[in-house]
């Protein structure tokens, strides 16, 4: 059963569970969005919470969940026997539970105004038919009977958006997605789980878990710890496979003044490009500011992107072309140009108890890509389920085994 806005989490400042001094008391390492959505589920059941993470949310070095374009998207299709065909059927369950909860929180005004969550158009545009695509064919089938509000395809978008047709869009569709500011929606989240009993301790932590569960467990007094730590779980989960993939968005006003107002998100993504190159990403991120984007570059490390780096260059042409009014935008002066790190994993991501040591205590959640705003509240449910697996003593099971099956899932790049 998927988790419920006002049944199983509640945005009030007190947990729908109050807990008690007998409470199990979880350490969560990680304060991005994965991190806190957990940490929100996880308070609302009853359970005590201490937060640890490195970083908090700022304005002055943000966060890579700051960062993140946050436009939500359903993952790409699956083609016949494809072998990613099960962990992706678990990714539209995580992703639709965390659709249905964000649509929830913008429909409440004063809580979409805190939050920074609304509810926008979002067009989607392909260089061929759909049709031509069995994949394509697919992922439009499956949006159209997942529950998504507004679902419309039809090639006047194009022309309604004022897509240059020189750039060789000839179909499209539209549908109601959230849209969040992410600056303000981290630090609503933050002070939400605060209000509702969350401790925060501000540490790093430079081993591996498994070779510290014990001395963690016994100095914060926890029953279990949940690892939502992205790109730091290449070491706290000795997990090698777990690697960065840069991506940079350019800030520009979107007040109507240098070009029309942009009310919709507009994108070309990946697995509807002729290659990973003709990404376009257009996004409000609120009502001032416009997101540019985007690009993919794995096994980037540094952020040493500037607005005069080739890559950007291109990113911001592809996307003049592709909606030519950009040309006169005005860059964002106090933040131009936003740059992070991606948390990509070799093969799934995961949401899982550690398999390395028999009667260990310890859940992870990491490897969500660029898509962690997509899938949070999914993969915060199911943390909550292993979490009392943990609690009960049931055995811990390998992740392919618990969702019938193993193989590498594909998630959107949204930065």
């Amino acid at each position: 059963m998927p988790l419920i806005f006002g049944r199983d989490i509640s945005p009030s400042a007190q947990p729908l569970r109050r807990p008690s001094s007998k409470s199990p008391h979880i350490l969560v390492i990680g304060g991005g969005v994965i991190g806190l959505v957990s940490s929100w589920v996880l308070l609302d059941r009853g359970y005590r919470v201490t937060i640890l993470s490195k970083a908090w949310v700022s304005d002055e070095q943000r966060l890579t969940s700051q960062i993140a374009g946050a436009l939500w998207e359903f993952p790409p299709a699956v083609c016949g026997q494809h072998t990613d065909a099960i962990s992706l059927a678990h990714s539209k369950k995580w992703c639709m539970t965390a659709y249905h909860i964000w649509d929830a929180i913008a429909s409440i005004p004063s809580l979409s105004e805190e939050s920074g969550v609304r509810m926008m158009p979002s067009d989607f545009f392909f260089l061929d038919k759909v049709e031509k695509d069995p994949r394509q064919v697919s992922k439009m089938t499956e949006i159209m009977a997942s529950g998504v509000r507004g679902f419309y395809r039809g090639a006047d978008i194009i022309e309604d958006r004022g897509i240059d047709p020189s750039y060789g869009a000839v179909d499209a569709y539209e549908l109601m997605a959230p849209i969040i500011d992410t600056d303000k929606a981290m630090q609503w989240l933050t002070a939400l789980v605060e209000k509702k009993g969350a401790k925060f301790v501000t540490e790093t932590i430079n081993d591996d878990l498994i070779d510290v569960e014990d001395s963690l467990r016994a100095r914060f007094n926890a029953d279990v710890i949940v690892n939502c730590a992205g790109l730091q779980s290449s070491t706290l989960a000795g997990d090698k496979s777990v690697y960065p993939i840069r991506g940079g968005l350019i800030r520009v006003i979107n007040d109507g003044t240098a070009f029309p107002k942009v009310n919709a998100a507009l994108t070309i993504t990946a697995d509807a490009a002729h290659s990973s190159n003709e990404i376009v990403f257009l996004v409000p991120r609120n009502d001032n500011i416009l997101l540019i984007g985007g690009i993919t570059e794995a096994h980037k490390w540094d952020l040493d992107l500037t607005l005069e780096s080739p890559i950007i260059r291109r990113m911001r042409a592809r996307c003049e072309s592709f909606l030519p009014g950009l040309k006169d935008a005005r860059l964002d002066a106090d933040y131009p140009l936003a740059q992070g790190l991606r948390p990509f994993r070799g093969s799934n991501v995961r949401v899982e108890r550690e398999l390395r040591r028999t009667g260990s205590k310890i859940v992870h959640s990491y490897g969500h890509g660029g898509a962690g705003w997509s899938l949070s509240f999914g993969c915060a449910q199911d943390v909550l389920s292993l979490v009392e697996q943990t609690l009960a003593g049931i055995p811990a099971r390998p992740m392919g085994e618990r969702f019938g099956g193993r193989g590498k899932m594909e998630i959107p790049a949204f930065l």
